[in-house]
């Protein structure tokens, strides 16, 4: 026994016996493990921490060595990125452009701790959704997953102070419009990738800007600016006062547009409500409707204009030539009646223009007949979609089947719906020697606009809407577009709303048509206020409501446009 304990002692270990072996009655049993003491514990466990963590340095070590420079914080220069042009107004200033940003991804395979960075991303950006944050980084199967895109610098400075792994920054550029929605209806936006949305930003991409971008062509500096018709001014004015017509006059919308007649340039255009391009979810898609191209309506008596104007260039009808407008018109189980301002006795045609009677322009009517007044509307471009660099823009309604009574109710704007702007545009050609000419929202030399003007009537004839646009501005419906020295002439219409299929007698679509100045016409304006509960001396007629906005257009516009003041005579002296 104590040559066996010795040995156990020097090796360290407690040696027992047993007796009845196969081994002469004796073998050795297995020694018991001495229990690890505290220390021993703790020195394991750093041991593991220090592998743990040199794992971890190891691997972001080779990410930072091999791994892409694309995904670096780092930004590459400027012209590795795709651009848009600029876009410019008619005297060069800026309405839209790129501003330089990043957005912010992740690589999900290398993310270390899922919990630890959707919590300090989260101190950055308050809105996170940090469930599908939390989803997008757990996937570790990806390599690539947008987080947050178009970041402020002072966001990107922000995310770099966290010091999260595997989370990086890629240059683009954000589309900035400095007049916000001054213009927001011809300018357009662009979607999150920058591609046109609508407007002439569309209009770029649609001309061969997005497949310059797919591949890769359309870098800072490669792209000249686009300038385009309107004067960014004019446009401020316009925007204003049709805001402003929609809380004035309790409306559900307005518009109005300014047009060059001898080259169909549009100078100004607004339609309200609108949104803000810069941020165009913002409103819902409550304003992204354009009312002026892209919206149709019953134009109501500025129609009488195009009724006329055919009537007397057929030559069945002279200007001294009258119609009996005592009693209302029946017809087919219809009633045609004038409103109770209209005098009930027989009328000239300057009269019936001046009074806006529907009988006597139904009446008018009757004698050109229906294939010549779809001819000559035809002709004005009312009955088929305007042709214009705008990609919103709606075809204009007309009855399946003309009859008769069609004709006579389409004579003072009942039954065919247009667009304001197309309205516009024919109103234009009436003014400006009977030459039909397409709108542009682009640059035009009146030596350009002569290449594509179509002639719809006689010279003569425009010479006559211009005395009626005269007459009406200074004795008819028109007084209150009038504006001291500017002789402002025009049509205006009100036309009851159709409600679910029935003529409304409460809400009417209301516009009016001018020109000015009426001595030499150079520029139309329309506008119009869609279902107006008030007005003028608390009434809601085109004259209490479309004129006056008019009246305030031309205030502000006719002198940016260079139209000088003329405060002579009468000017329907001679006529």
């Amino acid at each position: 026994m104590s040559i066996l304990q010795t040995l156990a002692s020097r090796s360290g270990r407690l040696v027992s016996l047993e007796f009845g072996s196969r081994d002469g009655g004796r073998r050795l049993v297995k020694p018991r493990r001495k229990a690890p003491t505290p220390r021993s514990r703790l020195a394991i466990l750093g041991t593991v921490l220090v592998l743990a963590y040199g794992v971890i340095g190891g691997k972001l070590i080779y990410y930072g060595v091999h791994g892409d420079p694309s995904t670096s914080a780092i930004l590459p220069k400027p012209s590795s990125v795709a651009s848009r042009p600029d876009i410019l107004d008619r005297n060069g200033e800026l309405l839209a452009t790129d501003i330089r940003t990043v957005s912010m991804f992740a690589e999900p395979i290398k993310i270390v701790d899922v919990d630890d960075a959707v919590e300090k991303l989260a101190t950055v950006f308050p809105d996170l959704d940090k469930r599908s944050t939390f989803q997008k980084l757990s996937n570790r199967r990806s390599h690539f997953a947008w987080l947050k895109r178009q970041l402020s610098p002072k966001q990107q400075s922000e995310v770099l102070k966290l010091g999260i792994p595997a989370i990086g920054f890629r240059p683009e550029v954000k589309r900035f419009y400095p007049g916000g929605r001054t213009a927001a209806h011809i300018l357009g936006y662009v979607d999150i990738d920058n591609h046109g949305v609508s407007g002439m930003e569309k209009y770029l991409d649609d001309q061969g800007l997005s497949a310059l971008a797919s591949t890769g062509l359309t870098i800072a500096g490669s792209l000249e600016p686009v300038k385009l018709s309107i004067d960014i001014r004019a446009q401020n004015a316009v925007h204003d006062v049709v805001a402003d017509a929609i809380g004035r006059y309790q409306a559900q919308s307005a518009g109005a547009v300014v047009l060059d007649i001898y080259t169909g340039e549009v100078l100004a255009m607004a339609s309200a409500p609108d949104f803000d391009p810069n941020d165009p979810q913002a409103d819902g898609d409550k304003g992204w409707l354009n009312r002026m191209s892209n919206g149709t309506d019953e134009m109501g008596s500025v129609f009488k204009t195009f009724s006329i104007a055919m009537a007397i260039d057929t030559g069945k009808i002279k200007l001294s030539d009258t119609f009996d407008a005592s009693t209302p018109l029946h017809y087919g189980g219809f009633t045609i009646h004038d409103d109770r301002d209209v005098p009930r006795r027989v009328l000239s045609i300057p009269e019936i223009f001046r009074y806006s009677s529907n009988v006597g322009t139904a009446k008018m009517m009757d004698v050109v007949g229906m294939d010549i007044q779809k001819e000559y509307l035809t002709r004005f471009g009312l009955l088929s979609k305007m042709q214009t660099e705008l990609p919103e823009v709606k075809a204009p309604s007309q009855p399946r089947v003309w009859k008769k009574i069609n004709s006579l109710t389409a004579a003072f704007g009942h039954g065919v719906a247009t667009t304001p702007m197309q309205t516009a545009v024919a109103g234009a050609a009436l003014l400006d020697g009977g030459e039909l000419i397409e709108p542009t929202f682009l640059p035009r030399t009146r030596e350009e606009a002569a290449e594509t003007e179509q002639p719809v009537v006689k010279k003569s004839t425009s010479d006559t809407i211009r005395y009626l646009f005269k007459l009406n501005g200074e004795q008819g419906t028109g007084r209150t577009a009038d504006v001291p020295g500017f002789h402002v002439g025009g049509k205006t219409g009100t036309a009851n709303k159709v409600i679910h299929g029935v003529y409304s007698h409460k809400l009417s679509f209301n516009s009016f048509l001018a020109g000015f100045p009426m001595q030499n016409p150079r520029y139309v304006v329309l506008s119009f206020v869609d279902q107006p509960l008030t007005g003028l001396h608390n009434l809601n007629f085109a004259a209490q409501t479309a004129a006056p906005m008019v009246a305030d257009i031309v205030k502000r516009v006719g002198p940016i446009l260079g139209v000088q003041p003329d405060f002579g005579q009468n000017l329907l002296v001679g006529y």
